[in-house]
C-alpha cells in the first residue's frame, strides 16, 4: 500500500564511491524524494561482471549493503517506500570496469553498435562479448539470489528485476542479440527461460508480491531489436502472469 500514486522511476546516477558503494549523497538524494509513493532505485549490479558504467552502485558486498541501509532508513524515516532494481548489463559494458572478470558476457558473441564509458570515464567502442556458457548460469542465478538477499538485509521494501533496455536479460529475450542454439536460444520459450529462472530465484527470497520486473517491448536502446516483438512479448507476459 502506497501513500500516493507517484512512482519515481529508476534513474542511473553514476555517483557511487570506491567499491561501488553508494555514498552519503545518495542518502540525501533518496531521502529528498521520499514523498513519492514508491521509489525504484537506480539500477544496481548484482555482481562485479554485471557493471556497465563507472560509478554505479552494487548490491553484492557487505559494505554496499550497509550503505544501502542508510538510504532505506532515510526514506522510511519520511514514511516512504523504496525498492531496489537488480541489474546485470551483459554486453553493455567494458572489460576495464571488471578487469578481474575480463570481457563482458552476453547470450551470443555479438558486439552492440556504439560506445561505452570505460573505468576512466573515456568513451571506447564496445568490445565483442564472450558468450555465457550454460555451465555458468547456475552461478548467475545464485548471484541474483544473493543480491536479492542483500537487498532484503538492506531494508528495502521489494526488488525489481531489470529485464529491459538492452541489458543482459533483455539480450536473452530478443533475437538480434540471442542467436544461441541451446536451451536458452531459438524459440520464445527458450529465450524466456533465463528471465523466468531469475524471477524464481528472486521470488525464493522475497515472495512474488514484493518482486517486480521491467520490460521494454519495441525498445531499440542499446542496439536491440526482434523480428517478432508482439509474439515474443505476448509470450513473456503470458509466462509472467502466473507469478503474480
Amino acid at each position: 500500500a502506497l501513500q500516493n500514486r507517484l512512482v519515481m522511476a529508476p534513474l542511473t546516477r553514476m555517483r557511487a564511491m570506491a567499491g561501488d558503494v553508494p555514498g552519503d549523497l545518495a542518502s540525501t538524494y533518496y531521502g529528498q524524494r521520499a514523498s513519492a509513493g514508491l521509489i525504484i532505485t537506480e539500477a544496481s549490479q548484482i555482481c562485479p561482471l554485471g557493471k556497465g558504467y563507472p560509478g554505479t552502485p552494487g548490491i553484492y558486498s557487505e559494505e554496499q549493503m550497509k550503505a544501502w541501509q542508510k538510504i532505506t532508513a532515510a526514506v522510511h524515516a519520511k514514511n516512504g517506500k523504496i525498492v531496489l532494481q537488480l541489474w546485470h548489463v551483459g554486453r553493455i559494458s567494458h572489460s576495464s570496469l571488471h578487469p578481474e572478470d575480463g570481457l563482458p558476457v552476453a547470450p551470443s558473441a555479438i558486439a552492440p553498435t556504439g560506445q561505452v564509458y570505460t573505468a576512466t570515464w573515456q568513451l571506447a567502442d564496445y568490445e565483442t562479448p564472450r558468450e555465457l556458457a550454460v555451465s555458468e548460469i547456475p552461478a548467475l542465478l545464485q548471484a541474483y539470489r544473493h543480491a536479492a538477499t542483500m537487498a532484503k538485509q538492506a531494508g528495502f521494501d521489494g526488488v525489481e528485476v531489470h529485464a529491459a533496455n538492452g541489458y543482459l536479460l533483455d539480450q536473452f529475450l530478443q533475437d538480434s542479440s540471442n542467436q544461441r542454439q541451446d536451451q536458452y536460444g531459438g524459440s520464445f520459450a527458450n529465450r524466456t527461460r533465463l528471465l523466468l529462472e531469475v524471477l524464481h530465484a528472486v521470488i525464493e527470497v522475497w515472495g512474488s508480491d514484493r518482486v517486480g520486473v521491467r520490460l521494454s517491448p519495441y525498445g531499440a536502446f542499446n542496439d536491440m531489436s526482434d523480428k517478432d516483438p508482439i509474439g515474443l512479448f505476448t509470450h513473456v507476459i503470458e509466462q509472467l502472469n502466473p507469478l503474480n
